[in-house]
């Protein structure tokens, strides 16, 4: 088996192992060994020292300039958890219509279109308006009066 042959294995192995490993490296070093074999098929390079500093400039290069741009590719968006509460923080202050009536401290409302459970500390009864207070999660805490400081979205 040729160099050349064994460089191109070797590319074509590691390129392959980044579908396992998806730490965004092996391929640059996939790259590295397949200009390794290339420019010993063509004839550029002939000693051992020459395809490994080829190897070595190849990767190197095509790592430090491309790895960031192909990691935001690869990996795409990932939210950090600031921005999930921020979200449920924009809801409160809003004002929410009570679904079912409250049993217990427990019951269904109604924001933006959309039914969430909720708690409150009162007896709220179907129809009636509420405000939110705070988010437990996926629950809502909801007052019949409205908090002080949190004005509602305008539609």
């Amino acid at each position: 088996m040729t160099a050349a042959i064994i460089w191109l294995v070797v590319g074509i192995l590691l390129i392959l192992s980044e579908l396992l490993a998806t730490s965004i490296v092996a391929v640059f070093l996939g790259t590295g060994a397949l200009a390794t074999a290339f420019s010993i098929q063509a004839g550029l390079i002939d000693s051992q020292a020459e395809q490994f500093l080829v190897f070595g400039i190849v990767s190197l290069v095509s790592l430090v300039v491309a790895r960031k741009h192909c990691k935001r590719w690869l990996v795409g968006y990932t939210a950090n958890r600031a921005e999930g509460q921020s979200q449920f923080q924009r809801d409160i202050g809003e004002r929410v219509i009570v679904l079912a009536d409250f049993h217990q401290g427990a019951g269904r409302v109604t924001l933006n279109g959309v039914a969430w459970n909720a708690r409150s500390d009162e007896t709220l009864k179907t129809g009636e308006v509420a405000w939110v207070i705070a988010n437990e999660g996926i629950r809502l805490v909801v007052s019949r009066e409205k908090q002080s400081g949190f004005p509602a979205r305008e539609a």
